[in-house]
C-alpha cells in the first residue's frame, strides 16, 4: 500500500485536542497581548484550521517579529540537512502561547539585581555564579539513646 505524504500527514495525535480540552477555546487565548521580541511556543490547535502552522513547526519556540490583528509573525529555526535556517512564519494567536523557558532566567536576573544592590549597601563582594549541588555535610549518629534494631524478615507460613 502507498503512504500519503500530504500537508497534514502524521499529525493524528499532534493536532488532536487533549482530554477534557475540547470545545470552545477560552477567551484568555484571545486576550493575551504579544509584543515584538516576546518568546513564544508554536503549538497547533486542531480546533482552528485557519492560520495553522505546518507540522514541522509544531512545538518549536521562536521570537515574535510582527504583530497583526489576529496573528503574529514568529522567527523559528528549521533544521535542513546539517544547518539551521531562519524561517519567518505567520501564525494565528490560537496556535501560539507565551513560552515559560525564560521565566527562571528572568527570575534569576531579578534575584541577582537584589543581591548586588544589597552587597553594594553593605560594601562587600558578592558572587552571583550558580553552584552545582554540593555533597551533603558529614554528621555523626550517636547510639547512646538510640539503640540499634535488628531487622529480620517475617517467617513465611503455609497455612491453607
Amino acid at each position: 500500500m502507498g503512504h500519503s505524504a500530504g500537508l497534514r500527514a502524521g499529525t493524528r495525535y499532534a493536532f488532536s485536542r487533549k482530554f477534557k480540552k475540547t470545545g470552545m477555546i477560552p477567551l484568555s487565548t484571545y486576550l493575551k497581548q504579544y509584543k515584538v521580541g516576546d518568546v513564544v511556543d508554536v503549538v497547533a490547535n486542531g480546533a482552528v484550521q485557519k492560520g495553522m502552522p505546518h507540522k514541522v513547526y509544531h512545538g518549536k519556540t521562536g521570537v515574535v517579529y510582527n504583530v497583526t490583528k489576529s496573528a503574529v509573525g514568529v522567527i523559528l529555526y528549521k533544521q535542513v540537512g546539517n544547518r539551521y535556517i531562519e524561517k519567518r512564519v505567520n501564525v494565528r494567536i490560537e496556535h501560539v502561547r507565551h513560552s515559560r523557558s525564560r521565566a527562571s532566567f528572568l527570575e534569576r536576573v531579578k534575584e541577582n539585581a537584589a543581591k548586588r544592590k544589597q552587597a553594594k549597601e553593605g560594601g562587600e563582594q558578592v558572587t552571583l555564579k550558580r553552584q552545582a549541588a554540593q555533597p551533603r555535610g558529614a554528621r555523626t549518629v550517636s547510639a547512646k539513646d538510640n539503640k540499634p534494631e535488628s531487622i529480620v524478615p517475617v517467617a513465611y507460613e503455609t497455612t491453607i
